[in-house]
């Protein structure tokens, strides 16, 4: 199985990190979530990878309502952390890459994470159906209204949602 994860591990990051936006918590997703994994490997009849996604996407949902709550409680600005980037091609990665996470946030948690496994993980509708226990048809629906609502954020001058 070690080897495995080991193989999975990028897809899986790229996969936290789309439901993230920040490669800090990503990490911390993904941690928690091999964590999970090896304390409770998948049934013999259950792909390790459809597992592994499965698992990232509740803990990211679990997190995701703590942090929220969290969030609340402790809302004050001198408690928030500051980013800093070096160099120029750091500053235009950022920009893009904050572009693209202002698209991704603008989109329901449905869409977003159809959108991450289909475009960004390259599953199929079926696969992702698997992953996220819903209709195949259910995916090619939500998939077709985040890209819809991607390009019309895009098409926006300030890149806000229409």
């Amino acid at each position: 199985m070690k080897t495995e994860l080991t193989t999975l591990l990028p897809a899986l990051r790229r996969f936290a990190y789309s439901l993230t936006g920040s490669m800090h918590d990503a990490d911390d997703l993904v941690q928690n979530t091999l964590l999970r994994i090896l304390k409770s490997p998948p049934p013999e009849d259950v792909l390790l990878a459809k597992w592994a996604f499965k698992i990232c996407r509740n803990q990211w949902i679990d997190d995701y309502r703590s942090q929220k709550v969290r969030t609340l409680a402790t809302a004050k600005p001198e408690l928030q952390a500051e980013n800093y980037s070096d160099g120029e091609a750091d500053v235009i990665n950022d920009i893009t890459l904050d572009e693209v996470n202002l698209a991704m946030n603008s989109l329901s948690d449905e869409q977003r994470e159809v959108l991450s496994l289909i475009a960004v993980q390259g599953l199929s509708y079926s696969e992702a159906a698997d992953i996220l226990a819903i209709p195949a048809g259910t995916i090619m629906s939500r998939l077709a209204r985040a890209r819809v609502n991607m390009v019309n954020y895009f098409k926006q001058p300030n890149g806000s949602m229409a």
